[in-house]
């Protein structure tokens, strides 16, 4: 993921029709997008199409982006709507998938040989067991990096509300971490306590 300013640059530059600049912004975002509706739907055989509507969504918009937010802020935010608008027309409350599922939007994300991918499926598995509100706030904060603040706007909640759900979340994984290590020793990674516990926090 490149850096807020770059990307807000490129969305600003795409409103005029600039097709080098739209390529850029998507590329640019599509990772945290693919991350953020798998998580936050419950349903990774559905990212694609969630994926899918939400560019749609956002580049008919673009020439009403002002650059007020980060563009990536204003792009998951239009993502959290497309993941609502599904759940509404499904009329069903989002699900917890079951691991095999998670473990195939992981692979996904993150091909298999490269370092950390152990990691990132065994984290995978672990956020299938959060709520699905601290799940998304710890997305956002954690592993999309996006400020505190920026994960309100985009959840539409205080930022202490935020704070609170996030540090509910670690709690939760350090816990599941734990019990794994002491059922399973050696099978989880030890690293992984310590990314749930804290890493990528950005305030």
């Amino acid at each position: 993921m490149r850096d807020d300013e770059t990307v807000t640059g490129w969305a600003l530059a795409a409103r005029s029709g600039d097709e080098r600049a739209v390529e850029q912004f998507v590329r640019a975002t599509q990772l945290d997008v693919r991350r953020y509706v798998t998580h936050l739907s419950g349903d990774p055989q559905a990212t694609d199409d969630l994926m899918q509507d939400t560019y749609v969504r956002a580049l008919r918009s673009l020439p009403r982006f002002e650059g007020r937010s980060s563009a990536r802020t204003w792009l998951l935010t239009i993502a959290r709507r497309v993941v609502a608008d599904r759940i509404r027309s499904h009329s069903c409350r989002p699900r917890l998938a079951a691991t095999d599922d998670w473990q195939s939007a992981a692979e996904r994300v993150q091909p298999r040989g490269v370092p950390g991918f152990d990691e990132g499926v065994a984290l995978a598995e672990l956020l299938a067991a959060l709520v699905p509100e601290r799940r998304e706030a710890f997305v956002l904060t954690q592993l999309l990096g996006l400020p505190y603040a920026a994960a309100a706007g985009v959840m539409g909640c205080p930022v202490g509300t935020v704070r609170s759900r996030v540090a509910r979340a670690r709690e939760t994984l350090v816990a599941l971490v734990t019990d794994a290590e002491r059922a399973e020793p050696g099978r989880q990674p030890r690293t992984l306590a310590g990314a749930a516990a804290g890493a990528g926090a950005v305030v």
